[in-house]
């Protein structure tokens, strides 16, 4: 996958693979208190603006509120033990409960 959910919402600036792993390490590195993070997380990132950055963070989050408040339903993967639900589903419901 060479870009990332912001090319597909109307952006014409997409994200390789690179940028997107060079955008997450910036992060861990520019927390929200850091002075100028979009402009640190962009130069890290390279070819993309503060504003570029700063817009992938915005939609970033949004995708996880939706994934957390359940609208994004769990792939449906095959498991080998005869049994329809995931490690990852059991772990998130059960983690959920609490």
């Amino acid at each position: 996958m060479a870009s990332s959910s912001i090319s597909s919402r109307g952006s014409s600036a997409s994200w390789t693979v690179t940028q997107n792993k060079a955008f997450e390490k910036a992060l861990a590195v520019y927390d929200k208190d850091t002075p100028d993070r979009w402009s640190n997380v962009a130069k890290a990132v390279g070819g993309k603006t503060p504003e570029e950055v700063k817009r992938h963070y915005e939609i970033l989050v949004e995708d996880v509120k939706h994934i957390e408040s359940g609208h994004v339903p769990f792939p449906n993967y095959r498991t080998t033990g005869g049994n329809n639900t995931s490690n990852h589903e059991k772990r998130y419901r059960s983690s959920s409960c609490t």
